[in-house]
């Protein structure tokens, strides 16, 4: 019988790319993980991997035991799942992935609530930007990630991932005060404010965020290219360089929750919405830590609407 642990090794060879990659996720050295692999491929009687130049290219009898190595996973998951059902108490752990503006506005209210109801369940919080997050979820880094959708930007889809809808909020021009605007920008016209906005920096998330492509998708749909002079993923360092006059940029509601800005707020030509959601493992879907989690979420996001 095949070893289910030398299987998932071979799964997080096809997931990750290279041995070292594999050998660092899971605490193993590189050569033990080299060793489980060749035992693998000797209980299986066929060869799994070859070489190309540097790397390691799975065959095609490699991956249909990287399929199953993912169906015996689910089943794991949900006989856990099933298990922990059986208990008089909610308990566990989970590991969940976020992006900036969901951690400030909805985790604490969503970690008070788990630590007021659930205090057996033990909340594991990274932050990652949402493309990674979905990725490292379906792969199983994580339980649950907060992830975000900006209009006319799907994101990635994985096989065996539920997603459901937690709130939306709205895209706005975020402009400095009058007083600190480098350039005259007193417009409260949207399309004039942002042809006027063209000629100040920008700041924007970096490249290949969904953030950063929907902002440039409006400049250009508005006739200019902007000079995005200033790139950082924290929000709250854009919101800084805003209020201090050195720049414009767009700005979803969510980021002011729980704070007051002297950023000038104005809607967009087209007014547009960010969906913000959960996604989670179909295979954990009983999973009564999970469930707790994503209801603390949802309870959290219901807060922040009666709020905004």
């Amino acid at each position: 019988m095949l070893d289910v642990r030398r299987l998932v090794l071979l799964r997080e060879l096809s997931i990750r790319g290279t041995v070292a990659a594999v050998a660092g996720a899971m605490n193993f050295t590189p050569s033990a993980v080299s060793q489980q692999l060749a035992v693998l491929e000797r209980e299986a009687g066929v060869q799994l991997l070859r070489r190309s130049g540097r790397r390691l290219q799975l065959t095609p009898q490699a991956e249909v035991l990287v399929a199953a190595a993912g169906e015996v996973l689910d089943v794991l998951e949900r006989a856990q799942a099933s298990v922990e059902s059986t208990l008089t108490s909610v308990q566990g752990r989970v590991r969940v992935a976020v992006f900036q503006s969901a951690a400030l506005a909805l985790m604490p209210t969503a970690l008070r609530a788990m630590a007021l109801e659930h205090p057996d369940v033990r909340v594991e919080m990274v932050q990652r930007e949402p493309e990674t997050a979905l990725n490292e979820t379906w792969a199983r880094d994580f339980d649950m990630v907060i992830a975000e959708q900006y209009p006319a930007h799907a994101a990635p889809r994985f096989p065996g991932l539920d997603r459901r809808d937690l709130t939306t909020d709205s895209v706005r021009l975020a402009l400095p005060p009058v007083d600190v605007c480098l350039v005259p920008l007193t417009d409260d016209d949207p399309g004039v404010a942002l042809l006027e906005a063209a000629d100040m920096p920008w700041v924007m998330e970096p490249r290949g965020a969904a953030s950063r492509h929907f902002a440039e998708q409006t400049c250009r749909r508005a006739g200019f290219e902007p000079d995005v002079r200033y790139e950082t993923a924290d929000l709250q360092a854009q919101i800084r360089l805003i209020e201090s006059g050195n720049a414009v940029g767009l700005m979803p509601d969510l980021v002011w929750a729980g704070r007051s800005t002297s950023c000038r707020l104005l809607d967009l030509p087209e007014p547009a919405r960010r969906t913000i959601f959960t996604a989670q493992r179909m295979s954990s879907a009983d999973s009564p830590a999970v469930t707790a989690l994503r209801a603390a979420l949802e309870g959290a996001a219901s807060v922040q609407r009666d709020h905004a």
